[in-house]
C-alpha cells in the first residue's frame, strides 16, 4: 500500500548519482525537491492495510462485527514488493468476543510494519454495537483508540551529518494517540460501510503518518445451494488530496450445498495495482487465506510482486440444549 519513499530516493541517488562522493552536498538538500515533486504519490502510500479484508472488515473498521461467531482470532503477514530494496514488511493480528446478550464485541487489533530504517507500531481497542432494524437488517456502530509508535533504526540511516546531534534529535522515538469511528449496514448478502480512520489527525498536530484516512465500501455475496457462489465489492479511499478505488470479484465453491471448500477471486486497485486471492478452509474453524498483487507501472521492473497470508480461527457460540436435563 505505501513505501518509506525517503529511503528509496536515497539509495536511487547513491545508485546514479554517487552521493557519497558529493561530500560538500548534503543529502537532505538534494532529497527536498525531489520529495516535492513525489509528493501527490507519496501521500497514497502512508495508509498501512492488507489486501483481503472483504471477508473480515475488522481490519479496517470497528464496526466490523463477527456477530456469526462468539470469538475470532487472525494473524496476517505481508511482504510488500518483494526484491525491492527497504520494502515494507508487515504483521497484523486481531481477536474479537462477541456478546450476543449484549449485542457487542469487544475487539483488539495490532499491528508492526518495518520500511526502510522506519519501524512502526500500533495497537488498536474496539468497542462495537449491533442495533437490530428488522428481521434482515442490522446497523453496527464501532468506535477505537489507538496507540501509535514510529521509532528509527539508526545504524540504518547514513548521512553527512552524522555528527550532527539535531540528527538524532530528530529521529527519536515517536508516540501518539487517536481514534476511529465507522458504522456498517448488513444483512445475509450485503455489507455497506463507512469509516474515517485517525479522525484527531484532522483537528491536531500529531504523527502525521498516521494521517486521516477515510473508506466508504460495499459487497455482495451469495448464499444459494448451487456448488459456485459469487461475490464482488467496491471500496473507495481518501487520504488528505489522493483518492483511491479498489474492486473485488470473488467465486466461492462448495464440497456440499451448505459447507465452502475454497474460494478463488480478483481485485483491481487504482493506480495500476492487481492481483489474485485464494482462500481455502483448513477445518470447521481454520480459515487461510493467500494473496498476490502486482503493480504493472514502473515498480515492476525490481519489484517481485506483494505476498500476503492470512490465517483466520472462528469459534462458534454453544448451542445450550433447552429439552436437557444434565
Amino acid at each position: 500500500m505505501r513505501m518509506h519513499f525517503k529511503n528509496i530516493v536515497y539509495r536511487l541517488m547513491d545508485r546514479f548519482f554517487h552521493l557519497n562522493c558529493l561530500l560538500p552536498v548534503k543529502r537532505h538538500c538534494i532529497f527536498l525537491p525531489l520529495l516535492l515533486l513525489f509528493m501527490c504519490k507519496v501521500m497514497a502510500q502512508n495508509n498501512i492495510r492488507i489486501n483481503d479484508y472483504w471477508d473480515n472488515t475488522y481490519y479496517i473498521n470497528p464496526a466490523g462485527i463477527h456477530e456469526s461467531d462468539w470469538m475470532r482470532f487472525s494473524t496476517v503477514a505481508r511482504k510488500q514488493w518483494l526484491n525491492f530494496p527497504g520494502a515494507p514488511t508487515t504483521f497484523f493480528a486481531t481477536s474479537s468476543i462477541y456478546l450476543k446478550s449484549l449485542r457487542t464485541q469487544f475487539g483488539l487489533k495490532a499491528m508492526m510494519d518495518q520500511a526502510g530504517y522506519t519501524n512502526i507500531s500500533q495497537i488498536n481497542l474496539s468497542y462495537g454495537y449491533l442495533l437490530p432494524i428488522n428481521e434482515g437488517w442490522a446497523l453496527k456502530f464501532g468506535l477505537a483508540g489507538t496507540y501509535q509508535s514510529i521509532s528509527f533504526d539508526m545504524d540504518k540511516i547514513s548521512s553527512a551529518d552524522s555528527d550532527d546531534p539535531d540528527l538524532y534529535e530528530h529521529y527519536k522515538r515517536q508516540d501518539y494517540l487517536n481514534a476511529d469511528l465507522g458504522f456498517e449496514l448488513t444483512d445475509k448478502f450485503w455489507t455497506v460501510g463507512v469509516v474515517s480512520q485517525n479522525i484527531p489527525s484532522l483537528f491536531f498536530n500529531i504523527n502525521k503518518q498516521f494521517s486521516n484516512t477515510n473508506f466508504v465500501y460495499a459487497s455482495y455475496r451469495q448464499y444459494n445451494h448451487d456448488y459456485i457462489n459469487l461475490g464482488f465489492g467496491a471500496c473507495a479511499i481518501q487520504e488528505r488530496n489522493v483518492y483511491q478505488m479498489e474492486f473485488n470479484a470473488m467465486s466461492y465453491f462448495k464440497l456440499t450445498q451448505e459447507m465452502n471448500a475454497f474460494q478463488v477471486g480478483l481485485f483491481y486497485r487504482t493506480w495500476r495495482e492487481m492481483g489474485v486471492m485464494f482462500g481455502i478452509d483448513l477445518s470447521k474453524n481454520l480459515f487461510m487465506t493467500y494473496n498476490y498483487d502486482f503493480n504493472i507501472g514502473e515498480i515492476r521492473r525490481k519489484s517481485l510482486g506483494t505476498h500476503e497470508l492470512m490465517l483466520v480461527l472462528k469459534l462458534k457460540p454453544t448451542e445450550r440444549c433447552v429439552n436437557c436435563w444434565y
